[in-house]
Parts: C-alpha cells; structure tokens; sequence
C-alpha cells in the first residue's frame, strides 16, 4: 500500500495533503474543545453568543496567519527552486553555446523541439523561422544522411550506445549544406522506460569534413591529372574483381605507356611534359564511360578498366579509339606535340583471377607492343608468361656475369678502303654464359640498358679495352679502337666520363687511341650533363662517332653542335647497294656531306666485293664487316694486324 501511494501521489500532492490535514485538525480541535470550555464557564445563551462570535474571528484571524505562514513558506522555497533551475539552465546553455554549439530540447511525446539562439546563427535562419519541432528539422537533412540520422537516433534509444551521435548535412537559408556534428542524451523517462526528453547540441563540422575530404583525395588521386591513382586504381579493380565474381561478368585491363614521352620532357621541359600528361588524361576518359576507371600510375604509365564488355570487338574500338586520340597532335601553347602509346590487354578471369597477376599480364602485354613497333595494343598471351620468364632469369644471370668473369671483349677491323690495312677496330662485347653459352649481345643489351647494369657492364669494357691498348701501343703506336658508350651511361649519376679519362692517364695512353660510338638519338639530349661529358671526351682527346647513322633523328645542325669525328653508316645501307640504287644514293649524300662537314665516314656490313668497291668509288673512307672478318679475340686480331699492315700512319 506504501509503494502505491508513493507511486501514485506526487510531492506536490503530499504537500498540499499535509497542509489540509493541518487545517483540518487544527479546526475540529478549535471547534469541540473551545465549545466545551466555553459551555463549562458561561451559562448565558447572550454571552455564549458572543463570545462564539468572538471565537469565529479570532479563528479565521489564526488560520489565515497560519496559512500564510505555510503558504510564504511554500512559495519561498518553489522560487528558490526555480532560481536554482534558472541558474543551473543557463549555466548549462553558457557551457554548451560558448563552445559554438547549438542547442536543441526535443519534447518527445509532443515531438516539440527547442532551439537555441545559437542553432539559428549557424544555419543562417533567424530565431523562430523553422517551425519546433523535430519533423521540421528532419526535412532540412541532406536525402542522403536522413537514413543515417533516423538509424543513429534508433540505435540510440534501443540502448545500442550511451551517447547519441551522428554526423550529417543540413541545408542553410542560402541553400548552402553544412556537415553537422549532433550530440545529445536523455534527460527524461516514463515509468515504463521510454523516453520523454532529450537535450544535445549541433556543431559544425564543415571544416572538418572538407579536410578530410583533401587528405582522402590526395591519398587517391593524381594531384597533376586528377584521377585515381594507383592506391585507389587497385581496390577499384578489386571491388569490379568480386562483382564479377558474382554475376560472371567479364573485366578487361588495359595498360597504356606513352611512347617516347621522355623526349618531350628532355627536350621541352618537365611544364610542358605536364601539360601534355593532363591533355592526355582528359583524352583518355573521353573514351571511356563513366562507370569504367581510367587511372594515372604514375610517370607516363595509365591503366583503363572495363567493366562488363563482353565483345572483344567493343574492346579493340576503344583500343583504337585511344590510339587515334593521343596520335592526333598535341597543341601545348607554342608547341606541337606527336606523341603515341603502346597499349597491353588483359582480361579477367581468362589472363588471370588476382589483380596483381592481370596487371603484370597486361604490362606484359603492352612491352610486346612497344617490341613491334609502339602506337599498337596487344592481347596477353601465355608465350609473353614464357618470355617474360626468361627475361627475368636473364636479368638475375646478368648480374652475377661480372663477379663470375664470364664477358669477353672481341674486336672487328675497321679497314682502310684505299688500302686495305686495318686502322682501327669496334670492340665489342660477349657474354659466355656457362650453360646457355654465347649469348647474343642483341638479347642482353637491351635488358642491361633498361635494368641499368648496363653501366658497369659498359666501364669494364673500357677498362678491359684499355688495359689492352696498353699493350698494343709498343707494337701498334697509331691504332685506334672505338668504344660504345649507351645513352643510359651518359645519363648516370656515376662519372664514368672523369674515371674513363684517368684510367687512360694512369695507363700513359692518349685519348687519340680511343673513339667513343654514340647513337643518333642521344644528340637530341642537349642536357648539360651529356654535353659536359662530350666536350670532356673532345679535350682528352678521344674522337667522337656516330653509330648506325642514317636510322635515327640527327641532323645537320647536331652534327656541328657536337663537333662529331666519324659518322658510321649503318648496315640497312649497305647491304643492299647496287649502282643506281636508292641505297647507293643514300650513302653516296651521306658520305658527301660528311666530308664537307669534315667528318670521315666508316661503311658497316661490308660483305661482298662489290659493295666495298662501290663505296670506295664512292670516296668513303672505311669499311667494316665479315668480308674482312667477323669480330675475333684480341690474339685473333693481333695476327689480323699483322698479317695485313705493318707501318701505317694514323689516319
């Protein structure tokens, strides 16, 4: 019976209870025991009157006293608790407003909401212009983030968390969205637990968001071109990976390499290779649709993911669609620019069911194409898996090939056509591999060059040949042996030019019995670097040529910027000569104009009798190829020196 009344009787009604109950006693005991003592003492029914009278005032005098006395009592106390409250809500809205929050009270069964001076300030409404109450303030929730609000807010009640928080966009009066932080908690409960009242706070967050936002934007894409880079490249080619799993769709990769971009940079600056890049990412996705992925990995290297394109021909017409963009040229302020890409396929799940593995192929894929010729595409097959294998084992035989002594330095003649004596001599290198054996200079150059073993490989060669020359000098003062120096060796951040030149000078020999071979295309390198080097050569003394000239981009203007010796004409030429030919043409300007340039000319791939008296009646000065020998060992070419000349001067 306790419980019920205290559950069902409030401390207000206990209070007035307690009033009345007073009252009530006070008056009964007033009544019945001045009644009494008044019958006992006055038998006059006049006098009783009277003073009954009297009774009756002096008890409305008593009782008033007494209830104002309770009344004042109650009073004080009801607004020294409404000061405190008072005080205590304005405190609270001091601590949660001057953080710069707004503050929201959310009357839940009435579902009226109050909001601060504060909350109107932040969205830009003036006070009162959104109606209180909570369906209100929903309808100016982002459509995106209304789920999330509605879900946060229910996991909140559902007692999922102790704290109601939830982030979302809501539209200012300029129509502008502003991320927002909400808090809150409740602060009031029915009997049977569900909530009634719930205070908390809004907080902008916009700044916050935006940054992120930045951070994840530079963690996921290019900051030159603005794709996605290869971070975000690879969980997208995962997450297409999985949903093709699903419905057995088929996913193809394309990777795209431009073709001689290094060029454009070297010769018109690192801007202009930036704008050209930007040009060709734009190029790039105006190819493709919008549901697939075109990706920037970085240098000059993209990739393309299609997704659901069942049609090898659908493919191959975006394929060459790409390749007719970026052949179209480039205007890039004053310049024009030509560039292409070599492009390699592969598809999901036929090439390969893990990304890396179809990346791999498809870059496979497109080193074929660069192979035959660039401004191509080609499809991953198993033989490129096959050559990329012993590409690989190439690369990790080459690298013990020096520790293991297993590179031989031959040397082919260089004869002089008007004589016949040998004069000069290319040497070239070898490689004895111990179980595939002579392996052809054609098959590990290239892969030296591009892995950079090139380098070393390039300075034991010169310091093979010039540890001979040291001994040749005594019997052979005027012979002169050239030298191929590649571009990725001037390109070096190794000095090999500075130890080249010392070398000679420890061994007492001149720079006059060195030539340095240079290709074609290196002359368009106008870096400081490369020119430094060649003018150093020029002041050692050591001769400068042009290897298989005729093939590359030389022109005029570069072969008196560089103050070239030797032009060699290349063995394309040569092979082919016949009176009256285009190629005797060629080579007949060719040796002309070098001439007149002062240069002297070297005929590569001299085999026949004929083609060495057509270019001796043609005034060239040298030829070298198998009708006076193959390249030989240095014992075989000493008997070859001495067997064809003894004295001869330098020529």
């Amino acid at each position: 019976m306790n419980q019920f009344f205290r559950k069902k009787i409030s401390k207000l009604d206990l209070i007035v209870l307690r009033i009345v109950c007073i009252y009530l006693a006070f008056g009964l005991l007033w009544i019945f025991a001045s009644d009494s003592l008044m019958s006992s003492l006055i038998s006059s029914h006049d006098e009783f009157a009277i003073l009954s009278t009297y009774k009756g005032v002096a008890f409305i005098l008593i009782t008033a006293l007494l209830l104002y006395s309770l009344f004042r009592r109650t009073l004080k106390e009801q607004q020294c608790i409404e000061q405190s409250l008072q005080a205590s809500e304005e405190r609270w809205k001091f601590a949660l407003e001057g953080s710069g929050d707004g503050v929201w009270d959310w009357d839940l069964p009435s579902d009226h909401v109050f909001r601060s001076s504060r909350w109107s300030q932040i969205y830009g409404y003036a006070e009162n212009e959104i109606a209180p109450t909570a369906t209100a303030g929903r309808e100016l929730v982002h459509p995106d983030d209304l789920a999330i609000l509605i879900s946060d807010v229910q996991n909140y009640f559902a007692g999922n968390s102790d704290v109601y928080i939830s982030e979302f966009r809501l539209r200012c009066k300029d129509g502008s969205w502003k991320w927002t932080l909400a808090r809150g908690m409740t602060v009031s409960r029915s009997a049977d637990g569900k909530p009634l009242r719930m205070i908390g706070t809004h907080t902008d967050i916009t700044n916050r968001k935006t940054s992120e936002a930045q951070v994840t934007h530079l963690a996921h894409y290019d900051q030159l071109t603005g794709l996605p880079n290869r971070v975000l490249f690879l969980d997208r080619f995962k997450q297409d990976i999985k949903k093709a799993q699903r419905t057995g769709q088929i996913v193809t990769l394309m990777f795209l390499d431009l073709d001689k971009f290094k060029e454009v940079n070297d010769s018109l600056g690192h801007d202009i290779g930036d704008m050209l890049l930007k040009d060709v990412a734009r190029r790039l996705e105006s190819c493709v649709r919008e549901s697939d992925t075109v990706a920037r990995m970085g240098g000059d290297e993209f990739t393309i993911i299609l997704n659901d394109i069942n049609s090898q021909v659908n493919i191959e017409r975006i394929a060459q669609d790409i390749l007719n963009q970026l052949t179209t040229p480039f205007h890039l302020g004053d310049e024009v620019i030509h560039v292409s890409t070599s492009i390699g396929i592969s598809n999901y799940p036929k090439d390969g069911t893990e990304v890396e593995l179809l990346l791999k192929n498809a870059d496979q894929a497109m080193y074929v194409a660069k192979e035959q010729g660039r401004n191509r595409y080609q499809y991953f097959t198993p033989v490129m898996q096959e050559e990329a294998l012993k590409r690989m084992r190439l690369i990790s035989d080459l690298w013990g090939a020096l520790n293991d002594n297993q590179f031989r330095v031959y040397y082919q003649p260089i004869v002089d056509l008007t004589t016949g004596a040998i004069f000069k001599a290319e040497a070239l290198i070898r490689w004895q591999h111990p179980t595939r054996g002579l392996v052809s200079p054609n098959d590990f150059i290239p892969v030296a060059e591009d892995t950079g073993l090139i380098v070393d490989i390039g300075d034991w060669l010169f310091n093979e040949v010039a540890s001979q020359m040291a001994t040749w000098k005594q019997h052979y003062p005027n012979l002169q042996v050239s030298v191929n120096k590649s571009p990725v060796q001037f390109r070096s951040v190794h000095d090999n030019c500075s130890n080249w030149i010392e070398r000679l000078q420890q061994l007492g020999l001149s720079g006059e019995s060195f030539i340095v071979e240079i290709t074609e295309g290196l002359l368009l390198d106008a870096r400081d670097s490369v020119v430094g080097q060649l003018n150093a050569f020029r002041e050692a003394g050591i001769k400068i040529a042009i290897d298989d000239f005729g093939t590359g981009y030389s022109s005029l203007a570069y072969l008196r910027k560089f103050d070239i010796d030797f032009v060699k004409i290349d063995r394309s030429f040569t092979s082919n000569i016949i009176p009256n030919s285009s190629d005797m043409v060629l080579c007949e300007a060719i040796i002309e104009m070098s001439h007149k340039l002062g240069m002297k000319v070297i005929a590569e791939g001299v085999e026949t009798d004929e083609q060495r008296d057509l270019l001796r009646n043609a005034n060239c000065d040298f030829g070298q190829g198998y009708l006076y020998s193959k390249p030989v060992t240095a014992e075989q070419f000493e008997q070859l020196l001495n067997a064809t000349q003894s004295n001869f001067t330098l020529n």
